[in-house]
């Protein structure tokens, strides 16, 4: 695969991205919370929510280990165009359905034509940024889409009842058409030269999962994050009755989300000084620091120190989001990048979407604090699960991407 003649320069390269990301983050969690609302006002069934959260993030982690393989197959910049447009169709089309059954499938298809561009434009970022540029690009990319997350559901909450959800999924489709405008002025190496040789050792849909369950740190790093969304995951479900419990209400929830989100975007910023020598540390540590404030909001006797947790909360979860990213970039060879990081979050939203379930199980009977007892528990674990990499660090910063060191 040949590379693109660079002309644009890596830090404006990636604003661009990271402006695509957050726009079209904020787009489809806006048209996810409509698409909520959508089902439940037409079926007044909570099993259709299931439905939903199952066809679209449950689908996504299914789905995006073979979805991946055009981002290493195909050159990484026309599968981002190309993935953006697709979204933008099927949101359109969205626009145009009323009945549940239809919305929900023409969701699902609109999970499986955006689901290429999340890891083609992860294993794009060293490509595009640089070494040098790896962290600050990550945490700029990350600030993008806690933007998004936070933001989008706000907002599709508030459109679809003032406008109404067909707009709401135009709008998502108009965002998309933005997204591809954004990456279409990007000229930079999106991809490396290969060799005939990586391109076979490589082949295949399970190519990134074998990558993954060879590289001792890669795979420890990945057992760490499923111990941690199983735990955290069930913790996220008692946001709401957390929130009623201290009498707080909707704003209470709305308010949570908003510190949470806020230490996010505080989090992802700061992550852009972390780099080779300092982010296996930061991802241990800012992880055993999210396990503490999932701690304070399990004992908290005063919502405002909820608020305060949950802001902390955001503040290490965005620091481990982009030590997390960097780390499996950099041990990750380009011919099989994608793959890999799409088996790697595929895994974690697979886990996730279980620990809803089980969620809906544990907060009725441990009450939402317990549940968040319960978070911070197996947040600890994935702690104790990643110290030993920091004895390995210093053997990974030997091993070069092609030969991953197993020690």
């Amino acid at each position: 695969m040949r590379d693109r003649v660079s002309t644009t320069g890596p830090k404006a390269a990636v604003r661009r991205l990271a402006a695509a990301r957050a726009i079209s983050t904020t787009g489809s969690a806006a048209a996810f919370t409509a698409l909520m609302v959508v089902e439940y006002r037409a079926t007044g069934s909570a099993l259709w929510l299931s439905f939903t959260l199952l066809a679209t993030w449950g689908a996504s982690g299914f789905i995006a280990p073979f979805t991946a393989m055009l981002g290493d197959r195909f050159d990484r910049r026309r599968v981002m165009i190309a993935s953006d447009l697709g979204g933008a169709v099927a949101f359109a089309a969205m626009a145009l359905i009323h009945r549940p059954g239809a919305l929900l499938v023409a969701a699902f298809i609109a999970v499986v034509l955006e689901s290429p561009f999340w890891s083609a434009s992860g294993a794009a970022i060293p490509n595009v940024a640089g070494e040098e540029h790896l962290g600050w690009a990550n945490g700029l990319v990350a600030m993008g889409r806690y933007l998004g997350v936070t933001v989008g559901p706000a907002l599709g909450g508030l459109l679809v009842g003032a406008i109404g959800a067909s707009w709401v999924f135009a709008a998502n489709a108009v965002s998309f058409a933005a997204s591809a405008l954004l990456v279409r002025s990007v000229h930079a190496r999106f991809s490396r030269e290969r060799s005939a040789h990586e391109e076979e050792e490589h082949r295949g849909a399970l190519a990134g999962l074998s990558f993954l369950l060879r590289d001792r740190v890669l795979r420890t790093i990945s057992l760490a994050w499923i111990v941690f969304v199983l735990g955290i995951g069930m913790a996220v479900v008692a946001d709401l009755p957390l929130a009623n419990s201290f009498h707080a209400g909707s704003f209470g929830f709305g308010m949570m989300a908003a510190t949470w989100g806020g230490g996010s975007v505080l989090g992802s910023f700061a992550g852009r000084w972390l780099d080779e020598r300092n982010e296996m540390a930061a991802l241990v540590l800012a992880n055993g620091a999210v396990a503490l404030a999932a701690g304070g909001i399990a004992v908290s006797p005063w919502f405002a120190l909820v608020l305060a947790s949950s802001f902390a909360f955001g503040v290490f979860d965005g620091v481990t989001i982009v030590a997390d990213q960097s780390i499996r970039q950099r041990r990750t060879p380009d011919a099989v990048r994608s793959r890999v990081l799409a088996a790697s979050e595929g895994a974690v939203n697979v886990f996730m979407a279980l620990a809803f379930l089980a969620g809906g199980f544990v907060v009725p009977a441990l009450g939402p604090q317990g549940a968040y007892g319960v978070g911070a528990t197996s947040a600890g674990l994935a702690t104790l699960v990643l110290i030993p990499l920091l004895r390995r660090s210093r053997a990974r910063a030997g091993a070069t991407p092609q030969e991953p060191s197993t020690r």
